[in-house]
């Protein structure tokens, strides 16, 4: 495995990225613009797509896409956020900030507002799967960091799956933009090309496809599944590509994180001994698990006796500190968000443990550590 790969925050990674759209769109950034995208480039064209393809890597495309209309029109490569999953990476596409600003650090979360550890995306809490709002928090309180859509001085549009379109997250971090629904990829251009092509005024549209993701999590993403996905959306990017010629858009293609596929025997169950000393279930994800305890110094030793080299075993305060989640003022929960220690796993390893109420699954394709294939995402840049 590739050595652990720090985001690069200065000019490098998914928040510059999206500080070089809000700035192109009359906004105002958060944080350094994107040194292989400047501003003044995309503030030439008349319309801006950004299409989000969940989980597709920089090193899954050079391989596998090869030949593809995404891969011919890819620039570069940057990184992610830290943790590289979905709820850390989305939130920072949707609002400009770091983790460390907006405070999503993972598919779980410990919410002290609710009592309880929680899933942002669906809203619901671990275990009994309900909605967060049953335990008196609203969508408004726990998404605290603005949208960046109502800053931007274009109309601005979010293209999404319709089982999701209305979700309670959708609902707080589109707030300024319209939301349209799809459901097939083949329809994403489709939707696209309509707004695009509805007026003549300056257009900021937020596309986002989420099925290569939900395949390689389950089938792994070496498989033909996998690959399936790839040459759908790619076929759709390239058919998005035609339609919009000569609109004066530029389309712009990325990720919210890469993967790496974990084998049953790397993928580890905590043991009793460490349960016993953790406060609240795991947080985070099974590449990088937060750890609330009750005895930091015994969890500590009894971890790395445990993990041996499969881990590094870290308090949470120095990924703070090294700068893991960006720069910025941090959200004011943010240390409950990522507990007291932090399991850093290393090669593939993942780590699990389980509560009454959870089907018992193990995910084939993982994401969320450090890895280059997890941290590694393209930059896709057409003119049209």
């Amino acid at each position: 495995m590739s050595p652990p790969i720090l985001p690069n925050y200065a000019d490098g990674s998914l928040v510059n990225l999206m500080a070089s759209i809000v700035e192109a769109e009359g906004g105002t950034a958060r944080h350094p613009s994107l040194a292989a995208l400047p501003p003044a480039e995309l503030s030439a064209a008349r319309n801006v797509v950004l299409l989000i393809i969940d989980g597709l890597g920089d090193n899954y495309l050079r391989r596998r896409g090869a030949g593809g209309a995404l891969s011919a029109a890819r620039r570069c490569a940057m990184t992610s956020v830290f943790p590289s999953t979905t709820a850390s990476a989305i939130t920072t596409s949707y609002t400009g900030c770091t983790p460390l600003e907006h405070g999503l650090t993972g598919w779980f979360c410990y919410f002290g507002e609710a009592g309880c550890v929680g899933a942002p995306l669906p809203f619901m809490s671990r275990g009994d799967q309900l909605s967060l709002t049953r335990r008196g928090v609203t969508p408004q309180g726990i998404f605290a960091a603005p949208p960046l859509f109502g800053s931007l001085e274009v109309q601005s549009f979010v293209v999404t799956t319709r089982d999701i379109v209305d979700s309670s997250y959708n609902g707080r971090y589109c707030m300024g933009a319209e939301r349209c629904a799809y459901d097939q990829a083949q329809e994403l251009p489709d939707a696209i090309e309509r707004i695009v092509k509805s007026g003549m005024q300056r257009k900021f549209i937020y596309a986002y496809w989420p099925e290569y993701d939900r395949i390689s999590h389950r089938h792994g993403s070496q498989g033909p599944q996998a690959f399936e996905q790839l040459e759908k959306i790619d076929a759709a990017f390239g058919s998005l590509l035609s339609r919009l010629s000569g609109t004066d858009t530029i389309v712009l293609a990325t990720a919210d994180h890469g993967f790496i596929d974990v084998a049953p025997e790397e993928s580890l169950e905590l043991p009793p001994a460490l349960a016993e000393l953790l406060r609240f279930p795991l947080c985070g994800e099974r590449r990088v698990a937060y750890c609330h305890v009750r005895s930091e110094s015994e969890f500590v030793a009894r971890a790395q006796d445990w993990l041996g080299g499969r881990a590094d075993v870290l308090p949470s305060h120095e990924l703070v500190r090294e700068g893991w989640f960006g720069g910025g003022a941090p959200h004011p929960r943010f240390a409950e968000r990522v507990g007291d220690v932090t399991l850093m796993m290393r090669d593939r390893y993942a780590v699990k443990d389980w509560i009454a109420g959870e089907a018992r699954h193990l995910h084939i394709g993982n994401h969320g550590g450090t890895s280059e294939d997890e941290m590694m995402i393209p930059l896709v840049v057409a003119k049209r």
